[in-house]
C-alpha cells in the first residue's frame, strides 16, 4: 500500500503534467497554428468571406439561397443547389437528408423540385441535372454543375433584359476546373456568379 507521501507526489506529478500539456497543446499549439494560418492563408483562415464594399455578403465555402421570404426562387438570380441543412444552408446544422434513393419523402421532394425548375426555366424535366434536384451531404455546397448554371441562362437573361450570349459567357468564365485538373468535377460558385451578374448592365 502506498504511503500518503507517495500518493501526494503522484498527484502532484499528474497535476504538473496536466498544466504543462494544457499550456503547450491547448494554448501554444493553437496560437502557433492560428498564426501560421493568418500569415500563409489569411483569406481561408478567416472563413473565405466575400465582401462587396464594406459589407460581407457570404462565404465562398457556404452556399446560400436566392429566394424570397416564402422560399420562392427569385428569377433574376442563378439558383443554388437544394439544402437540407436546418432551414437551408444553416452552417450550424450541416447535414444531408440521409434519405435512401427509394425513400418516399425524397422521391416526392425531387419530383416537386423538378416540376418547379421546369416551370421556372421553361425546360423539359428530363434536361434538369441531378444536382438541381438533390441536396449535398453537407447541405452547404456553394457550387452547382456547369450544366445547371447553363440551364438557367435564358431565364436570367430574359428577366434582366440581357443578351443570352452575354450571360452564357459570364457562366463560362465562372466555371472552375477540377482541382489539379483531375480532382472532383467542374463547378460554378453560385454566389460569385451572381455577384458577377450584378455588374452587368441590363
Amino acid at each position: 500500500m502506498s504511503s500518503p507521501r507517495t500518493v501526494v507526489r503522484q498527484y502532484w506529478v499528474a497535476i504538473r503534467a496536466l498544466l504543462i500539456f494544457t499550456v503547450v497543446l491547448g494554448v501554444g499549439y493553437t496560437a502557433v497554428i492560428t498564426g501560421l494560418g493568418q500569415l500563409a492563408l489569411p483569406w481561408q483562415s478567416n472563413g473565405s468571406t466575400i465582401t462587396v464594399g464594406d459589407s460581407t455578403v457570404g462565404s465562398a465555402l457556404i452556399g446560400q439561397g436566392f429566394t424570397d421570404k416564402k422560399g420562392n426562387a427569385l428569377p433574376e438570380w442563378f439558383q443554388s443547389r437544394p439544402s437540407a441543412a436546418g432551414t437551408g444552408y444553416d452552417a450550424s446544422a450541416s447535414s444531408g437528408s440521409n434519405f435512401g434513393p427509394e425513400n418516399a419523402d425524397l422521391i416526392t421532394a425531387v419530383e416537386a423540385r423538378k416540376a418547379a425548375i421546369a416551370k421556372l426555366d421553361g425546360v423539359p424535366a428530363s434536361s434538369i441535372p441531378s444536382d438541381a434536384l438533390t441536396a449535398s451531404a453537407s447541405g452547404l455546397d456553394p457550387h452547382i454543375s456547369p450544366e445547371y448554371a447553363l440551364l438557367q441562362v435564358d431565364r436570367v437573361a430574359q428577366v434582366r433584359n440581357l443578351p443570352a450570349a452575354e450571360v452564357k459567357k459570364l457562366v463560362d468564365d465562372q466555371i472552375q476546373a477540377p482541382d489539379l485538373g483531375y480532382l472532383g468535377q467542374a463547378r460554378v460558385n453560385v454566389l460569385e456568379l451572381n455577384l458577377a451578374l450584378a455588374k452587368l448592365k441590363g
